[in-house]
């Protein structure tokens, strides 16, 4: 459409109708749009379309309903690049931050365009931020999603992929380079056709909403590599799209959703509802602050200047307000309804139940998100824990929630580098946490397992680092979590020690086959499944670089740890043994048949006791699921059978001898996945009864057919 001629401060000679108070943002319609902003605080609000040369007409929003400010404008349609002034009180001690001198981010805006140059204008009263700050942009809504259909994926059956868009792509040799690091990137076949190998059913995808590079690391020549440092929740971050002008990024989106979906891959957002990108009282004014500041942001009680912050990034939402959480679930219907999202993974879902102080598992937001027709039908994964007190809420989300299982991870990195007195707590993990879930009548699926994720060592560091290398990031190493439960095998960070790069690659592999034969929903971490290092660095939140990215060479170079990775899923797909969709009882299955569901044993073949599971040196396990023993129905109430397994634990540092089942149990058995082999393959097989020799921090799993 064709931009408006206007100076500043004329009228637009375009005509203004009244318009409507919702759908709040900017909406095209085919014929113009209605634009829509909320603020209670403002005296007078102006709507700025910004001329491609950079000049602004400003229209008054003279229809306000409910504090929501509209017009309608019946010949502006996309492209047209846009922003908000509110003229109100300016008492920064009291909360109240209005300043006209601002051009205000839409918060429903859509797509965005420009940068911030960091300016003090930005910081500054008083000072004009026009050209300084990014601006809306009108999209076109309107795409052919032709035979899209979501792959609704039941947890049980989903193995979920964690990736950053820039990142995994970035090296890619079959991607072309202007794709390399957008949207179309993920959805290129090279990259699609490696999630099918490993046989990931969801791509979980870090933060996609528009965010802000962060003025103190663009100073240091570094950047907000994450993007947990929203500000535009409705936005697909322009910066990931092959052309970043205009709304290209929404169709880019878009286009690679669908061709996730036409392969069976769902796609899963980590979205940061919990602060956004203003940071703390000294921060830029982008558009919250300066809508409505109060309203937006937790201030604190007694001192209203400054922010509430449960996340260690300067502020936190104001989830009590009516306004803030209908941005939150119109944020979340928008992303499934327009955008075919499958899910979330909310980060820092604790600050979210903070309707006071104390995180509340029953406040308004978890209420929204019950009741609500079309969020409540989509994946929701809380990262269950914030920075403030009371914050670590691992197992105490509601019913509809998974979680990500922060326990799930720290003992099983305790067992495989010989913590005493984890094994008991390991057969929970490994049998879905029920101990966390079970009590709020969750499945074993409400426990997203995972041993790595983008906070953190990567699988490969884990086992190669004691301590954490993050000088890079410019904070002498001070930044990044200290404690890291890792084990660097005999040397810090890379060797040429054979035994050790052995030793490494093992527990790399046991780790990985743990996890993923656990009960509950299995995480990767992006790049595991071929060693990705990060040379030592836990926190390469602002290494927008090699350091940080996939390194695609190392799938010819470690091509047995993926063609492990892919044999692994593999074995879980196949055998629902290792996916119940209910927790295991461990009761006889038949009343006159010996065996279980599941059932733990020594490695001399007999019942674990108390004793032994109180056993402080104890680092062994036989742990028996049989195949027969899966009492609930398939999808059309058929009755599942599977082959039955044994798992061989031995996180032991030597060798030891385990005694296999007698007869009651089945046999004869097969190996099905040797954890001592660069590949898991191996050819063996042993009768009932007879002794196997498992080496050294290993496990192996065995197989008989049903």
């Amino acid at each position: 459409m064709a931009q408006p001629d206007a100076a500043p401060g004329e009228v637009t000679p375009l005509g203004v109708w009244p318009g409507t108070a919702y759908p709040l943002g900017a909406t095209y319609d085919g014929a113009g749009t209605n634009f829509s902003v909320f603020s209670e605080v403002a005296e007078t609000v102006e709507l700025c379309l910004i001329a491609k040369d950079g000049t602004e007409t400003r229209i008054a929003l003279d229809e306000v309903d409910g504090y929501v400010w509209h017009a309608y404008l019946p010949t502006i349609g996309p492209g047209q690049r846009y922003g908000f002034r509110v003229h109100g009180p300016y008492d920064p001690d009291r909360g109240l931050r209005c300043d006209p001198s601002k051009l205000l981010l839409d918060p429903y805006g859509k797509a965005f365009d420009g940068e911030f140059d960091n300016d003090p204008s930005l910081y500054t009263h008083g000072l004009d931020s026009l050209g300084h700050t990014m601006t809306g942009v009108v999209i076109n809504p309107f795409f052919d999603w032709g035979s899209d259909r979501a792959p609704n994926r039941p947890y049980h059956e989903t193995v979920i992929y964690e990736a950053h868009v820039k990142g995994m792509t970035m090296t890619h040799p079959e991607v072309p380079e202007e794709l390399r690091g957008t949207y179309a990137g993920i959805a290129h076949p090279a990259v699609v056709e490696h999630l099918k190998s490993l046989g990931i059913t969801a791509i979980e995808l870090m933060p996609v909403h528009q965010f802000l590079h962060d003025r103190v690391l663009l100073d240091q020549g570094l950047r907000n590599y994450w993007g947990y440092n929203s500000f535009g929740y409705l936005a697909p971050h322009n910066e990931y799209a092959a052309s970043p002008r205009g709304g290209a990024a929404v169709t880019e989106f878009k286009a690679m959703v669908r061709s996730l979906h036409a392969e069976g891959i769902e796609v899963i957002l980590d979205v940061v509802y919990n602060h956004t990108a203003e940071g703390n009282h000294l921060g830029p004014t982008l558009g919250f602050r300066g809508i409505d500041n109060a309203a937006y942001y937790r201030l604190l009680d007694g001192d209203p200047g400054r922010y509430m912050d449960y996340t260690g990034t300067g502020n936190s939402l104001n989830v009590r307000h009516p306004h803030t959480l209908q941005l939150i679930m119109d944020s979340l219907r928008y992303w499934i309804l327009d955008m075919h999202v499958d899910g979330f993974r909310f980060d820092l879902a604790a600050t979210l139940a903070r309707e006071l102080h104390d995180v509340d598992r029953l406040s308004t937001f978890f209420d929204l998100v019950q009741q609500d027709p079309v969020v409540s039908q989509v994946k929701l994964i809380a990262e269950p824990w914030d920075v403030g007190e009371g914050g670590y809420q691992v197992g105490n989300f509601p019913g509809l929630w998974t979680e990500w299982n922060g326990k799930y991870r720290d003992t099983v990195r305790d067992y495989w580098r010989g913590v005493p007195a984890t094994l008991g707590e390991f057969a929970s993990r490994l049998t879905g946490s029920s101990d966390l879930y079970e009590a709020t009548g969750r499945r074993p699926s409400a426990s997203i397992n995972f041993v790595t994720a983008h906070d953190g060592f990567t699988l490969r560091d884990l086992v190669s680092y004691n301590e954490k290398h993050n000088e890079a990031n410019g904070e002498d190493n001070r930044d990044g979590e200290s404690y890291n439960r890792s084990w660097n095998c005999g040397a810090e960070g890379p060797t040429d020690d054979p035994e050790i790069n052995a030793l490494r690659a093992k527990q790399t592999r046991n780790l990985l086959a743990t996890l993923v034969l656990s009960q509950g929903t299995p995480m990767l971490a992006h790049g595991d499944e071929f060693g990705r290092s990060q040379q030592g660095n836990n926190n390469v939140y602002c290494q927008d670089s090699p350091l940080a990215w996939m390194d695609w060479s190392l799938a010819e170079t470690d091509a047995d740890l993926l063609e492990f990775t892919r044999s692994v899923i593999a074995l879980r797909t196949g055998h629902p043994v290792f996916r119940r969709r209910r927790f295991l009882a461990g009761q006889p299955v038949r009343a006159k048949e010996p065996t279980r569901d599941i059932a733990w044993l020594t490695p001399s073949g007999e019942e674990m006791t108390a004793a032994d599971w109180d056993s402080g040196f104890g680092k062994a396990l036989t742990v028996y699921l049989d195949g027969a023993g899966i009492p609930e129905p398939g999808p059309r109430g058929e009755r599942i059978t599977d082959d039955s397994f044994l798992l061989c634990f031995n996180a032991h540092d030597s060798a030891l001898d385990f005694a296999i089942p007698g007869t009651d149990y089945g046999g004869p058995w097969t190996v099905a996945l040797d954890c001592s082999t660069p590949d898991g393959h191996a050819e063996a097989s042993y009768p009932a009864a007879a002794t196997l020799t498992v080496p050294a921090r290993c496990l192996l799993v065995l197989r008989c057919p049903a």
